[in-house]
């Protein structure tokens, strides 16, 4: 992706407006929980962070999937401003935090899982035709994958390399399905946690892109190529970037005109 944008991004201060990082992490929230099921529409999203009311006729587990994933993004980035490293541990926590209002318990042949607490699955797990690693792998690719995160970011990495290694975890943990529920959310607030501990914006996979987003996560697990996600994960940033600095630059272009009239 052309680094520029995020260079452009940051010149413009964008993070300083007054509430544009809540505003952010809603986004954030809203199109994360929709690529899950959720109804909420963003301005519900928004109503309901901020005032806590739940919307009329949508199902209230949608709500609480809300709620949750905003208190779990709160977390990250407070975690990524203290600079702490990932572990199984850390990745446990953000998944219990994910679904701790919607969450269930399964009983399996293996024992109880309790997924409200970030517990691992003891069973097999498919979705879309897609056969994810068997359960007694889970364990030992998670720790895995976490000692990868862990010390590639004890190295100076540049500000590709940054953005490189929050794709990548996005789409290994996805890939691993440690959990059974919220691995999408989980993995998806991996990366921006990682981007946030970087200080750079955070990105969005956005709800009009959830059948490129499918596809891309099919195609590079069918093909090998990690690659395949990367590009669909720098089409949606850099999307998200260009957005950003339109917008902003709008709201701080002088007004042709009169000016503004109040309206009786």
């Amino acid at each position: 992706m052309d680094l520029r944008l995020i260079e452009r991004y940051k010149a413009l201060d964008i993070a300083k407006v007054i509430d544009h990082e809540k505003f952010n992490n809603i986004s954030i929230v809203h199109h994360s929980t929709v690529l899950e099921g959720s109804t909420l529409t963003e301005v519900e999203t928004q109503v309901l962070i901020d005032e806590g009311l739940t919307p009329k006729g949508k199902p209230l587990t949608h709500s609480l999937m809300v709620t949750d994933h905003f208190s779990a993004l709160q977390f990250a980035l407070k975690e990524a401003n203290n600079k702490r490293p990932v572990t199984v541990s850390f990745i446990q926590e953000l998944n219990a935090m994910l679904i701790r209002n919607t969450g269930l318990v399964y009983n399996t042949i293996f024992g109880t899982v309790d997924a409200t607490k970030g517990e691992f699955r003891k069973g097999n797990v498919t979705a879309g035709g897609t056969y994810f690693p068997n359960y007694d792998k889970v364990v030992y690719l998670t720790e895995n994958l976490a000692d990868v995160i862990y010390k590639a970011m004890q190295a100076d990495l540049s500000v590709s390399e940054q953005i490189q290694l929050s794709f990548d975890a996005h789409y290994n943990l996805v890939s691993i399905h440690p959990f059974y529920d919220g691995n999408g959310r989980t993995s998806r607030l991996l990366m921006n946690y990682i981007q946030a501990y970087y200080k750079l914006p955070l990105a969005i996979v956005h709800q009009q892109s959830k059948v490129d987003y499918i596809e891309a996560l099919k195609e590079t697990r069918a093909k090998e190529d990690i690659n395949i996600f990367r590009d669909f994960m720098s089409r949606e940033y850099t999307l998200l970037l260009k957005d950003e600095i339109k917008k902003f630059e709008e709201t701080t272009k002088p007004k042709q005109g009169k000016g503004f009239h109040l309206l009786f």
